[in-house]
């Protein structure tokens, strides 16, 4: 007897001791960690699913984290499929030999033996059917597979492999792809009828299909609950409550926000699984949901686009590319926002940003808005009327033409078209074509997104930062900001485009605004900021075909107020103005800023004034305190300097004169006679900042 018990005991060490060298085995064998096949994904600034792209076999599978996925459905599908989870090596005996007792006293399988692991080994290799023996060595290999996933990876990457890979029925593979198909959210908080469907559709996916068999998915669901309350996960008023939710009736379609801006992210870094983009989901939703409202009401083929950009960064927050991308009849195939079309009226402001900061105008100069030729060019109001003698401010708010191509012949459309490159923004213009007075006026190219990083530019006191889409290292990173006019010029231009009429039922001042409207009625556009985004608006047919009728303050700027409204409770303030700036009445303006182009003694052959020196590019080294001479001839009258569109002290008559520049850096220095006449250099100022109690625009000096 003792013999006999000593060999037993004997059997089962060596039994043991084999079964130890054969697991360690099986574990020294495991290969690496398997990688798994993963739907791109673009994600919005705070990591929110924009547009996932499918596999090249048509499936989604999607990245799961346990982080992001509901604690409750977790715990329910361990307690539901694998209870000993966090104890087993990747085989559990026991729940083996109790499927093996019931296959036994049933004569057919009750519940699997399988663990999560074991599960997860047969998704990562799938072996067809068979007679019982091709089962039962699948079942061994699926097995030894999980002892070695086991030997490799933690519980939590295994768990977050079933994560991924569980079926739910047609394409759909992992618990995030099946929450957004079926419920349309994110597993972050799932309602308890939402998780039980959850843990019980990948055992019978097909065949419980919620949007194809919804009573067998709902005795699914109803098994899952009555097993897990009969655990003690929760109570029966629960588990009653959620017999009573409707089973999802059809498959939702995935998130697909923003479609072009992800195209381009993915083109861009085709090798990427996962895009971070500048886009802000919340503003994304919320206005592509206001282009579908709107453009039902545009009539046919006509389309609509829209950019938000960030004024301190240039990122752009939002990019609506086309009422919808799946509309063939409003091309919705192409990136609206980036088509180059006429800008119409909306470059004006920068002509007026250019002459404030050359010192030749102020929002208080009077201008005259009557018939003007240029050569062979005659520019007429879009109303065919004309204002007479009004302020710079008006003639800005209510977009007069004549004023725009005086001011610009003034400061030149070459530099207007110069200074926007140089902000990163360049025009586009035929083959061979200089930029002439009609630039001022829509006679050139600009896309959506261009405008309004413009735009934001005004916004950020006068500096533009190149559009920023995404955040995550690829190629369209920001550069450094770029000076598009002064911070004096940009000031200007908020106040008085802040003034500008509103459309009918909005109200005026909640945000600065410009329409344009290009020739023939083919593009509708309007551009607003506050002191924190600026939206960009474009309506019309992407055919280029006209719209008789459509204008930009009638179909463009009613929706740029209403993406505002949508977005903002209260509009954000705008920056103070320098202290530079000259909050003044036309009455208190220096003489020759009262009244642009009114020439006194014309007529008499009198000539402008002309800087002699310093010769326009020059760069001048200054040491200390020291002032910087400015030579002038010619000119009616007393002198009045400007620096960076201020003047720098009085007016006064002498042919050389004596300035002190704030400091180092680039300045734009003008000089104006009497008779309005100027003339204007750029410099480049080396040396020390000045120490003594200089302001931004210099003192000034005459001998």
């Amino acid at each position: 007897m003792k013999r006999a018990a000593g060999l037993a005991f004997l059997g089962a060490l060596l039994l043991a001791g084999g079964g130890h060298a054969w697991l360690a085995g099986v574990r020294a064998s495991a290969p690496p960690p398997p990688e798994v096949a993963l739907s791109v994904e673009v994600l919005d600034r705070e990591g929110r699913l924009l547009r996932p792209f499918a596999l090249a076999d048509g499936r989604w599978r999607l990245k799961a984290d346990l982080r992001d996925v509901d604690r409750r459905y977790v715990d329910m599908l361990l307690a539901y499929e694998d209870k000993r989870f966090w104890q087993h090596g990747g085989v559990d005996p026991l729940a083996l030999l109790r499927a093996a007792g019931q296959m036994a006293l049933h004569g057919r399988i009750v519940s699997g033996g399988s663990t999560l692991t074991m599960q997860v080994a047969r998704l990562l290799e799938p072996r067809e059917g068979g007679g019982f023996a091709a089962r039962l060595r699948a079942k061994l290999a699926e097995m030894r597979r999980a002892i070695q996933l086991e030997a490799r990876l933690s519980k939590r990457e295994i768990l977050a492999l079933y994560l991924v890979l569980a079926p739910y029925g047609g394409n759909i593979e992992g618990v995030r792809a099946a929450s957004l198909g079926y419920f349309g959210k994110e597993p972050r908080r799932l309602s308890l009828a939402e998780a039980a469907l959850l843990v019980a559709l990948p055992q019978a996916p097909e065949s419980r299909r919620p949007d194809r068999n919804p009573d067998r998915a709902a005795r699914g669901r109803a098994t899952v609950l009555a097993r897990l309350e009969a655990a003690g996960l929760f109570g029966a008023a629960e588990r009653d409550f959620a017999l009573r939710a409707p089973i999802p009736a059809r498959r939702l379609a995935l998130p697909m926000h923003a479609a072009h801006a992800a195209e381009a992210a993915r083109r861009e870094r085709p090798a990427a699984h996962e895009h971070r983009l500048a886009l802000d989901a919340s503003a994304q939703v919320r206005l592509e949901a206001l282009a579908g409202e709107r453009v039902r009401e545009l009539g046919k083929g006509v389309s609509l686009a829209l950019v938000m950009v960030d004024n301190a960064s240039g990122e752009v927050l939002a990019r609506v590319s086309g009422a919808d991308p799946l509309d063939p009849e409003r091309a919705g195939a192409v990136d609206l926002t980036r088509a180059t079309r006429s800008p119409g009226s909306t470059l004006k402001p920068f002509i007026y940003g250019l002459a404030f900061e050359d010192g030749i105008a102020h929002p208080e100069t009077l201008i005259e808005d009557r018939p003007a030729r240029f050569g062979a060019y005659r520019p007429r109001n879009f109303d065919r009327d004309y204002q007479g003698t009004v302020s710079v401010r008006q003639a800005l708010q209510l977009s007069l033409n004549v004023p725009a191509v005086v001011l610009l012949q003034a400061v030149g459309p070459q530099r207007l078209a110069s200074r926007l490159g140089q902000s990163g923004f360049a025009l586009t213009l035929p083959p061979g074509e200089v930029p002439g007075l009609a630039v001022g006026l829509g006679g050139v190219g600009m896309s959506l997104d261009a405008l309004a990083g413009l735009y934001a530019g005004l916004a950020n006191g006068g500096e533009a930062h190149a559009l920023r889409d995404r955040l995550d290292g690829g190629v369209s990173q920001a550069e450094g900001a770029r000076r598009l006019v002064s911070p004096v010029s940009a000031a200007y231009l908020a106040q008085a485009l802040a003034g500008t009429p509103a459309p009918r039922n909005e109200r005026a001042g909640r945000i600065a605004f410009k329409t344009g409207t290009s020739f023939g009625y083919r593009d509708a556009w309007a551009v607003g900021f506050d002191g924190r985004r600026t939206i960009a608006v474009w309506v019309g047919r992407p055919d280029g075909q006209p719209v008789p009728g459509m204008i930009g303050r009638e179909a463009a700027a009613p929706i740029l107020f209403e993406a505002f409204a949508r977005l903002v409770n209260q509009p954000a303030p705008f920056a103070p103005a320098p202290r530079e700036a000259l909050a003044v009445r036309n009455v208190e303006l220096p003489p020759p800023l009262r009244h642009f182009g009114r020439r006194a003694g014309a007529g008499n052959g009198g000539e402008g004034p002309k800087i002699a020196f310093p010769p326009d590019g020059a760069s001048l080294d200054r040491e200390g305190d020291e002032p910087l001479a400015l030579k002038v001839s010619g000119g009616a009258g007393p002198l009045t300097v400007f620096v960076d569109g201020v003047p720098a002290g009085e007016p006064a008559r002498a042919a050389t004169m004596f300035w002190r520049p704030a400091g180092a850096g680039f300045v734009r220095l003008t000089v104006m006679d009497a008779a309005g006449l100027s003339d204007s250099v750029t410099l480049r100022i080396h040396g020390a900042a000045d120490k003594g109690e200089a302001t931004r625009s210099g003192r000034l000096s005459g001998r």
